[in-house]
């Protein structure tokens, strides 16, 4: 049987991508959107399955792990994409608190909420893994003032991340956060690396040897500095 992997924000840029390379080894995708349509639309272009699910709805978290539940029996790798609120425009010292709380629902809760959802499947893979799509910006060694929307969000996920790995090591379920780069897509805008190379990164997480790193901040399978 292939392995199955799901991935959120799976129908656009990054996650679309990720869902491409996945493909192409032999993965069965489970390719996510807030919306049906567009996991529809996006999923019948690279030949993965789509499926509707918002990461800041837990009544839609539970559906969608029922459902994988039923056709499927487990998951082997949760790829924790969706991402929003590249906040440029804003400083710390005047930011929009509420936008912040907003970019938490997504960027940190969401990956929380579907991890928590989501452990029970990955718990009867025979290599299970955990990916959380993060970013150099999320870096404390070399951060700086703006996009504090995304930045905070970021370095919580990245907490997250090594609280997760400590707490599932036992399990045999790795969990690492990677970051793609500077990537030309809707969000990171142009002049970045190709979608393709942004994407390997993450996909490397997640075809980890059972013996490979945990508990990570890695770009290109690179580790960077937290």
């Amino acid at each position: 049987m292939s392995p199955i992997a799901l991935v959120t924000g799976g129908n656009r840029g990054i996650g679309q991508e990720v869902c491409r390379q996945l493909t192409t080894q032999g993965f069965t995708v489970l390719l996510t959107a807030r919306n049906a349509k567009s996991a529809t639309d996006a999923a019948s272009k690279i030949g993965a399955l789509p499926l509707q699910l918002d990461v800041t709805d837990p009544s839609s978290i539970t559906t969608a792990a029922q459902e994988i539940e039923h056709h499927h029996g487990h998951l082997d790798v949760l790829i924790n994409n969706a991402a929003i609120t590249y906040d440029t425009w804003q400083r710390a010292t005047t930011a929009d608190l509420q936008a912040v709380r907003e970019a938490a629902e997504t960027n940190l809760y969401g990956p929380w909420r579907m991890t928590q959802a989501f452990l029970p499947l990955l718990r009867k893979s025979q290599h299970p893994r955990i990916v959380n799509v993060s970013s150099e910006a999320a870096s404390l060694t070399g951060m700086g003032a703006g996009t504090p929307a995304y930045n905070t969000t970021k370095v919580a996920l990245n907490a997250l991340t090594r609280m997760l790995a400590a707490e599932l090591r036992p399990g045999r379920i790795l969990v690492n956060s990677i970051c793609p780069g500077w990537v030309a897509t809707d969000m990171g805008g142009p002049g970045g690396r190709p979608v393709s190379e942004g994407a390997a990164g993450i996909v490397w997480a997640a075809t980890l040897p059972d013996d490979g790193p945990t508990g990570g901040f890695f770009r290109d399978g690179h580790p960077l500095p937290w």
